[in-house]
């Protein structure tokens, strides 16, 4: 826990004290109200000093059971309480027997100490006390023995008790300011976890992507070469380099520009088209509005990646691969869509689209989703995420 919050609690402590004492003494109306405040004030700072040497040794049972822990505030507690008594007797002492001898005086009868401690009272005759014969028989004295070691000894631990309660009291509030520093690291560690686990969870989603369109390149790549197609399989080699530089520079958990991201499908799409260069057409709808607001990098591969398997590569005539952004009711909407025989991933939900469905979910939680079908021109796949933008 903070040490300045162990301080605040500490001077919140004895400021209490000093004031209710305050009040205390103006209420009853005792006279020297400046000195005793000065005094007071002396023992408040005695106070908090103790109390903090008292946390100084509890902080060491931080992180031991609770039982221990109040155990340990029950008994550190009595000495630093005789040591605050032992300030307070010092300080109010003679100040005590000041207050006495003036209220003695107000009630017509003197009080004074001898040099052995002893206290000696003198009223007026009135028929009762030891008369004192060398001062006139009209003056009683009673003479009250001074106080043993013994009788110091409990008046001071009659005056540590109140104090002891009061330190009790703090380290009640201690450990209750300790649980909830506790409570509250705990939950922001809670939270750096499920950030860990999530950002584990995206990586290991998104690196799904990246063999399986590495797998399908290949063997495109391998088709070229077997056929002799030299040269069409150089430019594909050299717009795979491009295209792996473009999408291994990202962050592989973080999000990306959407006009990136349809850049990397631009260039997907255009290794695609070293396959089918009379099939595959490509068309991008982006509104310039649109274009800087953030989405998890490679979302759309899987997109792309179906339209070309089940819509150009099974299609004997020209195919459209489209692929659009448009905002609606607050809403990033992208489409993927293709005017192909109508044919998706396997059951709408195959590893692509599944893939792209818990990346969303592990993004975005339900605030994004996923529907795909077929349409009366073809096969259509359509994200619905929050809009956000960085920067």
């Amino acid at each position: 826990m903070a040490i300045r919050t162990v301080l605040l609690s500490i001077l919140g402590l004895w400021l209490a004290y000093f004031v209710i004492f305050t009040v205390r003494g103006w209420v009853v109306g005792l006279d020297l109200q400046a000195e005793l405040i000065i005094r007071r004030l002396v023992v408040a700072g005695a106070g908090v000093g103790a109390t903090f040497l008292l946390w100084l040794v509890l902080r060491l049972f931080d992180h031991r059971s609770l039982a221990l822990q109040v155990a340990a505030a029950v008994v550190l507690a009595m000495p630093t309480a005789l040591l605050i008594a032992q300030t307070n007797q010092m300080m109010f002492a003679d100040l005590q027997d000041r207050l006495e001898s003036e209220l003695a005086q107000e009630k017509g009868f003197s009080l004074r100490r001898d040099e052995a401690g002893n206290v000696i009272i003198e009223a007026p005759a009135s028929g009762e006390g030891e008369i004192d014969e060398s001062l006139g028989p009209a003056i009683n004295r009673v003479i009250l023995p001074a106080e043993t070691a013994t009788d110091q000894w409990l008046r001071l631990v009659e005056l540590a008790l109140s104090q002891y309660f009061l330190l009790l009291a703090w380290a009640a509030l201690y450990f209750a300011l300790l649980a909830g520093a506790r409570a509250r690291e705990a939950e922001r560690q809670g939270e750096r976890f499920r950030s860990a686990a999530k950002a584990a969870e995206l990586r290991s989603l998104r690196y799904q992507v990246n063999p399986h369109f590495l797998f399908n390149t290949l063997n495109s790549l391998s088709a070229l070469v077997m056929t002799g197609k030299v040269d069409r399989a150089e430019q594909m080699i050299q717009t795979i380099s491009r295209f792996y530089r473009h999408s291994l520079a990202e962050d592989s958990t973080g999000d990306v520009a959407l006009e990136d991201e349809i850049d990397l499908q631009e260039h997907y799409l255009e290794i695609e088209s070293v396959r089918f260069p009379r099939r595959l057409r490509v068309h991008v709808n982006l509104p310039a509005q649109l274009a800087h607001f953030q989405v998890p990098g490679m979302i759309l591969q899987p997109l792309v990646e179906n339209s070309v398997k089940y819509g150009v590569s099974t299609s004997a005539k020209p195919v459209t691969v489209t692929i659009s952004a448009r905002e609606e009711y607050g809403r990033l909407v992208l489409t993927v869509s293709d005017d192909g025989p109508g044919k998706g991933d396997v059951g709408g939900f195959g590893i692509g689209l599944a893939n792209v469905r818990d990346r969303l979910k592990a993004r975005f939680g339900d605030e994004a989703s996923i529907v795909s079908g077929a349409t009366k021109d073809g096969y259509e796949t359509e994200l619905r995420l929050p809009m956000v933008k960085h920067g």
